[in-house]
């Protein structure tokens, strides 16, 4: 059973992004849809999809908390 859910990426660097959780592979690739686009906290785009290299990648957060927030 495939279940999406809503998640933050954080990446090593900037920019950061949430959306819902689409696929993650084993190399921590990651498919998102309905994604935003925050640079230091502010919105600055907005993607229907977005696909985001594990090597870039932080942590994955299913958090409320949006970036915005201050997460």
């Amino acid at each position: 059973m495939h279940q999406e859910a809503n998640a933050q990426v954080l990446r090593t660097d900037s920019p950061n992004y949430l959306g819902i959780l689409a696929c993650l592979d084993g190399y921590m690739n990651i498919a998102m849809e309905q994604t935003e686009e925050y640079v230091n906290g502010q919105l600055k785009n907005k993607y229907g999809d977005a696909f985001i290299r594990g090597n870039n990648v932080l942590y994955i957060s299913t958090s409320k908390r949006t970036l915005a927030e201050g997460a």
